[in-house]
């Protein structure tokens, strides 16, 4: 690839500018965790592709860990192996070269998702595991009552189920990944039962959808939510989700074997 290509920004967010502190809000959750690590089955190497900041990355197996933008990966900790520049759609690996492959949270940002997931699976002996969102479910957010433009951002940009199953072949389990309320991953259902949170703007700086608004929408969103909060009717509308211990959202896990 030519150094004015790799100059670019891989993905529809340059994350050496909107990227920063994105490592301290989204921590992997330990249950989302379990459940990716259960994807790997028996694998002793896993690729971490758009492996941003470590997260969700197992420390009990050989990782190797693919992340283009060099604000990701100044934020590794130093427990982590570093990681290497490059993108999904260029994998610098041989054929069958690792047990099992993980894109969490990434596939959104990829130029050209076939592409890339047909690179996984390349150089993938095993599971090619998947972490992200179903576009069709995202709607179903409360937050879209007040900030129906972030979530139509966000569903433009997420591939949809049915796409990522064509690209990963014939054997594909689609998985739905519970969230539970105290959700330490940042994203945006994680704050489900939490709509406080939003009005922070360090959460909104680590959610990749905000920076698609035009100039001043995210202030009249944030208003939005402020007075519906102030003046109960949040509350009076989904105060029973402060305490509902889990949701089914949007999240997804597909594995293809």
């Amino acid at each position: 690839m030519s150094r004015e290509a790799r100059d670019v920004p891989a993905g529809d967010v340059d994350y050496a500018r909107h990227g920063q502190g994105y490592a301290a809000q989204r921590r992997a959750d330990p249950r989302i965790f379990a459940q990716i690590q259960a994807a790997f089955g028996a694998a002793r190497s896993v690729l971490n592709v758009g492996a941003g900041a470590g997260s969700y990355e197992p420390l009990d197996r050989h990782v190797i860990a693919i992340e283009p933008s060099a604000a990701m990966r100044a934020q590794r900790p130093p427990h982590l192996a570093p990681a290497i520049d490059a993108v999904a759609e260029h994998l610098p690996l041989d054929d069958r070269s690792v047990d099992a492959s993980l894109a969490s949270i990434t596939v959104h940002q990829w130029r050209e998702l076939e592409r890339g997931l047909g690179e996984l699976r390349r150089v993938t002996r095993g599971n090619v595991v998947v972490l992200t969102f179903d576009p069709d479910a995202l709607g179903d957010f409360w937050l879209s009552l007040y900030a129906p433009e972030l979530l139509a951002a966000e569903r433009a940009r997420l591939p949809s189920i049915a796409r990522i199953v064509r690209c990963l072949g014939e054997r594909v389990d689609v998985q739905p990944v519970t969230i539970p309320s105290d959700c330490c991953d940042g994203f945006t259902e994680a704050y489900y039962a939490r709509p406080e949170v939003f009005l922070e703007s360090v959460v909104r700086r680590s959610q990749s959808a905000w920076t698609f608004l035009e100039p001043g929408m995210e202030e009249q969103i944030v208003a939005r939510l402020r007075a519906a909060l102030e003046s109960g009717e949040w509350d009076a509308r989904f105060g029973a989700l402060r305490r509902q211990p889990t949701y089914q959202g949007s999240l997804r896990l597909i594995v293809g074997s």
